[in-house]
């Protein structure tokens, strides 16, 4: 079996080499963030279920916002540029954070004003480097380089939650962010010194309004039957998924009873998961076809969150359903996702990147919110683990509804770039 992150011509890309640094840094701190705005909440604050509920949709809220307006703004711009603009502020935002737990003036508030403006400029910046990669590499090296920094966003999974619980125990949970502020100023860094320029931008003839353009990013992906179960998986997953962001932190560190370091080992497994599903994606493609590793891997990560709200006993056995949870979820869901990203950046217009992953992004933002809010109802009503098993039926139920599409079907990618967009691009 060829590893895709060990071999490949990437290696000897500057430019990309330079991307994949940007990327390993901030990924690293991304995860720090993830887990301590949570764990200030709770540890720092003594927040409530419905409380983090209310950040944890502050957090995917914005993509909502700002996927409405960024998706023509970034096919027509710098996009490297604009993901240098958003690791800066994303390094500004955080640093508050530790400075107002130093001048004890940290508060809910202010941590739901930091997770909102946190989710905005990733959103902004996950748009940008979604559009980015086509412009930076070959088509045919677009699964290379996706495994590639899929693989360290699985070493980062492996690194920063373990990383993120032992700062907490030690600087506490506001000081662990401002970890991760140093981590994107780096990444701004290692952006700035690519050289590679970007192909010129086409100005439309007609001056595009917000509505248009994601009218013809759903075009785009809504014609393609191709494309059409990842625009319903894309929009319908993160409801379910969104009930999880809620009640995760809670539900391990209340109910189960572990510490922020042994709930940080936990997730840090769902690395080493993703890093086998680098690993397992060319395999699966090759032997079951592109179409089968997208569905089948997104049906067994739901599937294997099932062991997240069965967890119960003495505490190691809890520890292993969570591992188990997280071991075989995030290598499937990786192993899908790999093939689903080559697939879109593959066959959608370059021109159109930008506004499909707005489109993406509005869809999955609203949906998270709402599950946000509905998994924090359902946490202070039923409990943390009625409402998680909910959530795990509606993840395994979504990637049913694609097994007749044409996407199942699907041996290989296509073999070319669609030319033309919708017309109105």
């Amino acid at each position: 079996m060829r590893i895709t992150f060990l071999s490949g011509g990437l290696w000897r890309h500057a430019g990309f080499m330079r991307l994949w640094a940007a990327q390993t840094v901030s990924s690293l701190g991304a995860r720090i963030t993830r887990e301590g705005l949570a764990l200030a909440s709770v540890l720092t604050i003594d927040a409530q279920p419905f409380q983090l509920g209310i950040l944890a949709a502050l957090i995917t809220g914005p993509s909502v916002i700002v996927g409405f307006v960024s998706g023509g703004f970034v096919d027509r711009s710098s996009k490297r540029a604009i993901m240098i603009t958003a690791d800066l502020l994303r390094t500004v935002i955080l640093v508050t954070v530790p400075l107002a737990a130093w001048l004890r003036l940290l508060t809910m508030e202010q941590i739901y004003v930091v997770g909102a403006l946190m989710g905005g400029t990733s959103l902004l910046f996950d748009i940008a480097d979604h559009a980015y990669l086509p412009h930076l590499i070959a088509r045919e090296n677009l699964i290379e380089g996706n495994t590639k920094l899929a693989t360290t966003e699985s070493l980062a999974e492996v690194g920063g939650p373990a990383l993120a619980g032992i700062l907490v125990q030690t600087l506490t949970a506001p000081f662990a962010i401002a970890v991760n502020a140093v981590t994107y100023l780096v990444s701004a860094i290692f952006l700035s010194s690519i050289a590679t320029r970007e192909e010129a931008v086409e100005r439309p003839v007609k001056r595009p309004t917000l509505v248009s353009d994601l009218a013809l990013g759903y075009r785009t992906m809504a014609e393609n039957p191709l494309l059409r179960p990842l625009l319903v998986l894309a929009v319908v997953s993160p409801l379910f998924g969104g009930v999880f962001s809620a009640l995760y932190v809670i539900f391990a560190i209340k109910t189960l009873g572990l510490s922020p370091a042994m709930m940080g080992i936990t997730v840090a497994v769902g690395g080493i998961g993703s890093l086998a599903g680098t690993a397992l994606s060319p395999l699966l493609v090759r032997s079951f076809g592109v179409g089968k590793t997208i569905l089948l891997g997104f049906e067994i990560s739901a599937l294997s969150a099932l062991f997240v709200p069965l967890a119960s006993g003495p505490l190691p056995v809890k520890i292993a359903s969570l591992m188990v949870a997280q071991l075989v979820g995030d290598s499937m869901a990786v192993a899908a996702l790999i093939p689903a990203a080559s697939l879109r950046q593959s066959i959608i217009p370059r021109a159109m990147l930008g506004r499909t992953a707005a489109l993406l992004s509005v869809g999955a933002g609203a949906s998270a919110v709402v599950g946000a809010l509905l998994g924090g109802t359902l946490g202070s009503a039923l409990g943390p683990r009625t409402a998680l098993f909910a959530a795990v039926a509606g993840l395994a139920a979504t990637p049913l509804t694609a097994f007749i599409s044409p996407l199942w079907r699907l041996a290989e990618i296509p073999g070319g770039e669609r030319k033309t967009a919708p017309s109105g691009s």
